[in-house]
């Protein structure tokens, strides 16, 4: 049901004039797969640590199954969409985690792991994503894409959606999750947060584990050109509705710090 509602919300989002494009993970699906081959998983601070059987793996469930899946709803909700990677036309290309750094300057979980074929966006072409928009096609990206090395490289989800809302210069990164959004010690949610906020609540410990990565794409998505992100419940239906149709909006947003002066 909810699948439903998050694909007749696309459409009609794509309906109204906004041009959604949509980059989706599977991490439980991946999980399921691996577990049935037995292949055995390991994820430190929110990332699925990948080896090379774990990555071509991950490749067949997120370009495959859970791509054309999603491509299959938003058809039946009307729309039309096309189901691609970061690997077409160029669109994403990748370096694996912490390459080329220097030690002192990695950051966190890559410091103390080595994360394998887990990568990170260097470099984004948007031809391929404007031609689609042009042609009122939705794009369904999975976060797979390729490195200068030859390799294939998984994705953290909200990290592609980030790196390609950034070079979109797009209105809204909203990253679908299965809490209200960012809480405080308490529990109470936090509508709304700046890049400097944010670093002092991952200071002080009120934000940890998979929530980590998530707000450092958001971060680096209101950093490169995005106007603001949203962490939002994606189990609340119609929640992406909620956040631009109404004053209130829903989840956590997101935006710059403003300059001194402003």
């Amino acid at each position: 049901e909810l699948a439903r509602d998050f694909a007749e919300d696309v459409v009609l989002l794509k309906a109204v004039g906004i041009n959604p494009v949509v980059v989706h993970g599977g991490g439980p699906q991946i999980g399921a797969m691996l577990k049935k081959l037995g292949v055995e998983s390991r994820f430190v601070d929110g990332l699925r640590v990948t080896d090379a059987e774990t990555a071509q793996i991950a490749e067949m469930v997120l370009a495959g199954s859970i791509n054309k899946e999603i491509v299959g709803w938003i058809g039946q909700a009307g729309g039309r969409a096309v189901g691609i990677s970061g690997k077409d036309a160029g669109l994403v290309l990748a370096q694996k985690v912490g390459h080329g750094r220097e030690p002192d300057k990695l950051q966190g979980i890559e410091r103390d792991v080595d994360l394998g074929f887990v990568g990170e966006p260097i470099a984004v072409d948007r031809t391929i994503l404007d031609t689609l928009i042009a042609a009122d096609i939705i794009p369904v990206i999975a976060p797979i894409a390729i490195g200068a090395d030859g390799h294939t490289y998984n994705i953290n989800a909200d990290t592609m959606a980030g790196a390609l809302a950034g070079a979109l210069g797009a209105a809204r990164l909203l990253l679908l999750t299965d809490v209200p959004g960012v809480l405080d010690k308490q529990g109470e949610l936090l509508t709304d947060l700046t890049p400097s906020a944010i670093a002092g609540l991952q200071a002080d410990g009120t934000i940890t584990g998979g929530m980590i990565p998530k707000l450092e794409t958001c971060v680096a998505a209101v950093e490169a050109g995005c106007e603001a992100a949203v962490v939002l419940d994606g189990r609340v239906p119609h929640a992406m509705l909620l956040e631009f149709f109404t004053a209130r909006g829903a989840g956590t947003l997101i935006r710059a710090d403003r300059a001194s002066g402003d």
